[in-house]
């Protein structure tokens, strides 16, 4: 019986992440066809096969900017997600998240105060010179950097989960309430711009930064992987965990240190994301009807990639009346999950 149990985990884990596979394949194409410009899918594929198309502004477009944006969701969505799923189990809570813990309000405050506070072309998000975009981005990894060294430091005065998760939560409140000074006080430009920023996209990453972006996010995840054993011990308890071995207090920085890594690359490049880190570790559960991390680490990444590409697909398509920003379409997928989560939480069980 026991076999015959496994093999279906196995075979409908398969299926799942097959399946989420073909949808973030699919989901890319579509994000490389559909576009502000209509360019026809045989030439999209003639660019991508690097025979090109006759059209150089076809393929400036293909290769400079569609090509890094669907790499830049796809990764963005992933990184997202595995920091929701590192952080709901540390903290053995279904609605815990990236920006639970204060690291994006601690990005989008160095935003604020490079765009609010010193003003000017620092404080111009979409400028033309490369120093502005640069220290945004400096801006964002070190105010994530700040409250990750705090949470680190009480870390190791906090004993226990749920206490380290109100001290996140207090500190989020009072980042958010410095941004909301500086935006009392600022100029008109700047809160637009910053209010723009805020909105979240991701066109930020150019052909030129991808790299950088990928390869901090690769690692992140890379690290994430190798806690997959003590993640699955965690899911016993704390004293069950303590007696296979592991260190709970190295294992909880660890997991802090890569969800923070993730989360603030992910805000320091395309802006503060919302829901899809939150919801998608619930969308991997309820598919795959297991909290093993082996299969629920790839499979969430899988997700969350497929829910980002899907994001921005829908964002692109009307066209018309220009691109819709992401964190306004985000909770169109993530409210009515959380709300079934809330509604049936005593009835899931793959949390336990």
């Amino acid at each position: 019986m026991n076999n015959f149990t496994s093999d279906n985990n196995t075979r409908r884990s398969c299926i799942v992440v097959a399946a989420l596979a073909v949808a973030v394949v699919t989901l890319a194409c579509l994000c490389l066809v559909v576009g502000a410009v209509d360019i026809p899918a045989r030439a999209v594929f003639d660019i991508l096969a690097g025979h090109g198309c006759g059209n150089q502004a076809w393929e400036l477009i293909i290769t400079q900017s569609r090509l890094p944006l669907v790499a830049t969701a796809a990764l963005a969505g992933a990184a997202l997600s595995v920091a929701g799923l590192l952080l709901q189990t540390l903290f053995n809570n279904p609605l815990a998240g990236p920006s639970i813990l204060g690291v994006s309000s601690g990005a989008s405050l160095g935003v604020a105060v490079v765009m609010l506070a010193l003003g000017g072309e620092l404080g111009t998000l979409f400028g033309t010179t490369i120093g502005g975009y640069l220290s945004i981005l400096a801006g964002a990894l070190a105010g994530a950097a700040l409250i990750l060294a705090a949470l680190m430091v009480f870390s190791s005065i906090v004993h226990g989960a749920a206490m380290l998760l109100i001290v996140g939560i207090m500190i989020s409140y009072l980042a958010s309430s410095a941004i909301s000074l500086l935006n009392f006080f600022s100029t008109q430009e700047g809160v637009h711009s910053y209010v723009i920023w805020g909105l979240g996209n991701f066109s930020g990453v150019t052909a030129g930064s991808l790299p950088l972006f990928a390869t901090v996010l690769l690692l992140a995840i890379g690290w994430s992987i190798l806690l997959i054993k003590p993640l699955d011990a965690l899911l016993l308890g704390n004293r069950y965990a303590e007696s296979l071995g592991v260190n709970l207090r190295r294992t909880r920085n660890s997991l802090l240190f890569v969800s923070g890594t993730l989360t603030a690359t992910v805000t320091a490049f395309c802006g503060p994301i919302g829901f899809i880190g939150l919801v998608v570790p619930h969308i991997a559960r309820l598919a795959l009807n297991s909290s093993s991390h082996s299969v629920l680490m790839p499979c969430t990444a899988l997700a969350g990639a497929a829910i980002a590409l899907l994001c921005q697909l829908v964002s692109v398509l009307p066209t018309s009346v220009g691109i819709i920003p992401i964190n306004a379409i985000t909770p169109i997928v993530g409210v009515p999950i959380i709300i079934y989560i809330i509604l049936n939480r005593e009835k899931i069980k793959y949390f336990n």
